[in-house]
C-alpha cells in the first residue's frame, strides 16, 4: 500500500532505487529495498506517510509503535542475513521523519520499547560491521531521528531550508520554555544547540556531508550523482573507521573531546 501523500523520504528512495521491489512483510508506513551503488547490493530503509496508519498519530511519517519494531524488524534481518558474509552490506537510512508519534495509546502500548528497538537494531548493525549512513534529505525530528539514522557511522544532509534536525518542533518548544515561536527563533539563532536550521546543526560536527542540491524535491541527473558519489565514499570511510570519533572534529565539540580525552587518562 502506497501512502496518499509523498514525503521528500519517499521520493530519495524511489530516487536511489526506481522501480526497485520493496521488502514484504513491513507495515506501509516503513519502505525497504535493495539498489545498488558502485556494484555493491546496498539496502535502503525510509520511513514514510501513510494516511491508513492504524494508530492516526503517525500519518504523516512520524515514526510510532509499528514504525518502531518494524525499522527493528528490517535490520535485524539485514544483519542476519550477512552473517556469516565477509563483506557487510551497507544500510542507508532515508531520513525525513516528522518526529516521534505522541499519543496515549503509544504511551501505553511501549513507544519507547519500539523506538528503542529500532536504535538498537542500528547500532547492532554499525557493530556487526554493516557500513549504516544516514541521508538526512528532510526533517529528522527527536525521537524519530533517534531510532532512524541517528546510529549511522556517518551521517550526510541537505543543504536546504527543508531540512531540521532538532529535539524538538518549533511550536512545542516555544511552549516548553513559555517564549512565543519567534522568540524562540530569535533565541536559538544565538544558539547554535537550539537552533533549526542545518548550517548551525553543522557546526556541531555531527555531519560527515552537507551537499548542496538544486532542488531535493526534483532531484536533476547531477543531483542523483553527487548523492550516489557521497554515499559511496561515506561507505568506504565507515569501513576504514568504523567508529564515531569523527563525530567530535567541529569547533563546537572541543569540550566534549577534552572531557573524553581526560576519561580515558583518567581509567
Amino acid at each position: 500500500m502506497m501512502s496518499n501523500v509523498i514525503s521528500r523520504g519517499e521520493l530519495w528512495l524511489e530516487t536511489l532505487v526506481p522501480g526497485a521491489k520493496r521488502i514484504a512483510g513491513l507495515c506501509p508506513s516503513v519502505q525497504a529495498a535493495d539498489g545498488e551503488l558502485n556494484g555493491e547490493v546496498v539496502r535502503f530503509i525510509a520511513v514514510v506517510p501513510d494516511a491508513h496508519n492504524h494508530y492516526p498519530r503517525a500519518t504523516k511519517g512520524e515514526v510510532g509503535l509499528l514504525e518502531g519494531w518494524t525499522l527493528a524488524k528490517v535490520v535485524s534481518e539485514t544483519v542476519a542475513a550477512d552473517a556469516n558474509s565477509a563483506v557487510k552490506r551497507p544500510i542507508v537510512a532515508v531520513i525525513d521523519v516528522a518526529s516521534q508519534a505522541y499519543g496515549r495509546r503509544e504511551e501505553g502500548f511501549g513507544i519507547h520499547q519500539a523506538l528503542a528497538g529500532a536504535a538498537a537494531a542500528y547500532a547492532n548493525a554499525r557493530l556487526a560491521g554493516h557500513p549504516v549512513i544516514g541521508l538526512i534529505v528532510g526533517k529528522a525530528m527527536s525521537g524519530a531521528f533517534l531510532a532512524h539514522g541517528y546510529q549511522a557511522n556517518r551521517l550526510i544532509a541537505f543543504n536546504d531550508k527543508g531540512v531540521l534536525i532538532h529535539a524538538m518542533g518549533k511550536e512545542s518548544a516555544a511552549r516548553i520554555t513559555l517564549r512565543t515561536v519567534e522568540a524562540l527563533e530569535k533565541l536559538a539563532a544565538t544558539i547554535p544547540p537550539m537552533a533549526y536550521d542545518i548550517s548551525n546543526y553543522a557546526t556541531l560536527g555531527l555531519l560527515e556531508n552537507l551537499l548542496d542540491i538544486s532542488n531535493p524535491d526534483a532531484p536533476s541527473t547531477q543531483d542523483l550523482t553527487l548523492v550516489k558519489d557521497t554515499l559511496q565514499q561515506a561507505i568506504n570511510d565507515a569501513r576504514q573507521d568504523p567508529t564515531l570519533k569523527s563525530r567530535l572534529g567541529a569547533d563546537n565539540r572541543r569540550s566534549s573531546a577534552l572531557v573524553r580525552e581526560r576519561m580515558r587518562a583518567s581509567w
